[in-house]
């Protein structure tokens, strides 16, 4: 059973783009494969298997980097929940376990005015270089993300 899961993640990871265990149990239950997310984390591991800002890669595979506007673009609408400012940092929130992917994103950037970024599990902090600066990344990244 394990071989025959670890196969079919394999499978999976390198047709599409999965951003998560819970995505990626689902779609192992739609080829029969029931597993936990205990399971799931183990099999990941075992596989080498990186997580990134376009999903989960297996070792070795050789994705092409999306362009970096739109790739921001697209992790910022799916992992930033909220963003707020204070003096020259800006804080964003993602949902638990995702705040290291849209932090990579945020470094591959090299925004204007932003000094460095520090990742929680749900949580990204961004240093910025002046408090008008920090202002003008919040709302950059709240159009990118298309919050209101």
């Amino acid at each position: 059973m394990k071989s025959r899961r670890h196969a079919a993640i394999r499978s999976l990871i390198s047709s599409g783009e999965i951003y998560s265990q819970h995505e990626l149990g689902q779609l192992l239950t739609h080829e029969g494969i029931e597993a936990t997310q205990a399971t799931l984390s183990r099999d990941l591991s075992e596989l080498g298997v990186l997580k990134g800002p376009v999903g989960y890669q297996l070792p070795g595979s050789a994705v092409a980097a999306p362009a970096p506007d739109a790739s921001l673009a697209r992790t910022l609408r799916r992992e930033l929940i909220a963003i707020s400012v204070g003096g020259t940092m800006v804080v964003l929130k993602t949902p638990q376990g995702h705040g290291n992917a849209l932090a990579i994103e945020l470094d591959r950037m090299r925004m204007q005015g932003v000094l460095g970024t520090i990742a929680g599990d749900d949580t990204v902090f961004l240093a910025a270089s002046t408090p008008i600066s920090a202002r003008r990344i919040a709302k950059e990244l709240r159009g990118l993300a298309q919050l209101t």
